[in-house]
């Protein structure tokens, strides 16, 4: 792939780990700590994210602990956690925060894998208009003359061989992450 396509390329990854991220905060019925990632909290005027103001374990396949390195800030977590949208209602023992997570239902297995399609469609949308781009950009500098047809041809194929290579992750991770969530 020629060069003068690489910030493209950075941008077809950055999608890609982005959809990633974003399947981490999905539950699936088992605790999982990458839905705190995206967690701050108020600590002493300033937006912290969790995982620097506590430890967290995962004790039993549906039970997340969080200890703060600091108790004070037990209130303030466990708000930042109400307010967040895990749908999970935190039980604060005094030293440390609990969340338990509620096996799914069959019912909204299937609407959460509905959520994971529209994301994916969601991602690959995001990955046509960074081609569209590409294409546009390799269109100007025919335009100005800066490269020849054949040229243009080989840039246009070789940036839409590795468009279809991120499509197919995309369609691979969408399966992962539907087959995790239907497992009972």
């Amino acid at each position: 792939m020629d060069k003068r396509l690489n910030p493209f390329a950075d941008k077809l990854n950055k999608s890609l780990e982005n959809l990633k991220s974003d399947f981490h905060t999905i539950r699936a019925g088992r605790a999982n700590p990458k839905i705190l990632d995206r967690i701050n909290v108020e600590y002493y005027g300033t937006m912290t994210p969790l995982q620097q103001m506590c430890s967290i374990n995962v004790p039993e396949a549906r039970v997340i602990v969080i200890q703060p390195f600091d108790k004070s800030a037990l209130k303030e977590i466990e708000k930042a956690i109400n307010m967040s949208d895990i749908g999970i209602n935190p039980t604060n023992d005094g030293n440390s925060i609990r969340l338990v997570f509620p096996e799914l239902t069959e019912d909204r297995r299937k609407e959460i894998s509905k959520d994971i399609k529209k994301r994916g469609e969601d991602c690959k949308i995001a990955i046509r208009n960074i081609r569209r781009d590409a294409f546009d950009m390799v269109k100007r500098l025919e335009k100005d003359s800066v490269i020849s047809k054949d040229d243009i041809k080989s840039m246009n194929d070789g940036f839409q061989k590795e468009v279809d290579k991120f499509i197919e992750k995309i369609d691979k991770e969408v399966e992962e992450k539907i087959k995790e969530v239907m497992k009972v």
